[in-house]
């Protein structure tokens, strides 16, 4: 869950600061639903061109997708993203994050191919950007990516990238260590998942499985049982099984 970090002195300290600290630290604890509200709380009693008006409404969309009301966390999205290009600028991470975050809960939607126009668009900014936020977030909308295409029936497609997303995330140790956790938290078991999910649709279950089961230990240890990308990890464990 990446919150906006003051400039200058300690994030850590500072952070413990800020209208949104709270609301952040009950997302972390996996009380999503109090996370939300506190989110939504903060973005009500700040002006609408307020900064951290703005990462209130994008930590209410976090943690209501987290709970999976993929709509309203799509919804909110759409009111943060206005004031984050504003506020930040087009070309910020935190303004693509937001996007690729939003893309993402499109796949829950139905909505496949606006998912992997977003993702790509998002993807190739990252790309092009330098610094461990912008490879980070490539790898995100990549992995999102890998999920719209696997929803659209293109599963070699979406093996070969999640294959490439698998391999730089597995040589990104060094970097991944040298995040906060808020940074690091979010994304827990995506990739595992994403691939997974591409393998399962080929028809290589035992591979799908072993990825599938990384991906819902991860989640388990680091967002808990409750996170929808938990409880999406276990629902496919259910489907390889029962094949």
């Amino acid at each position: 869950m990446r919150f906006f970090r003051p400039r200058g002195g300690s994030d850590a300290r500072r952070m413990t600061r800020t209208p949104v600290h709270q609301a952040k630290a009950l997302y972390e604890a996996g009380r999503y639903a109090k996370a939300e509200a506190e989110a939504r709380a903060v973005a009500r009693s700040r002006p609408r061109d307020d900064e951290y008006a703005a990462v209130a409404l994008n930590s209410a969309a976090i943690a209501t997708g987290a709970q999976g009301r993929h709509a309203e966390a799509v919804a909110t999205y759409d009111d943060a993203l206005p004031a984050f290009s504003r506020i930040f600028g087009v070309d910020h991470w935190l303004t693509p994050k937001l996007r690729s975050d939003r893309a993402q809960q499109l796949t829950a939607l139905g909505r496949y191919a606006e998912c992997e126009a977003e993702c790509a668009a998002v993807a190739r900014a990252a790309t092009s950007g330098t610094g461990p936020e912008m490879s980070l977030l490539a790898a995100a909308a990549r992995n999102g990516l890998v999920f719209a295409l696997n929803a659209q029936g293109r599963q070699p497609e979406a093996e070969a990238l999640a294959r490439e997303a698998l391999a730089e995330a597995q040589g990104a140790d060094e970097l991944y260590r040298g995040l906060s956790e808020d940074q690091r938290h979010p994304d827990t078991g995506a990739v595992e998942l994403a691939f997974a999910t591409a393998l399962f649709g080929l028809c290589r279950g035992p591979e799908a499985r072993l990825q599938a089961a990384a991906a819902h230990n991860a989640c388990l240890a680091s967002i808990g049982p409750d996170h929808h990308r938990t409880v999406e990890a276990q629902t496919l464990l259910d489907r390889i099984d029962g094949a």
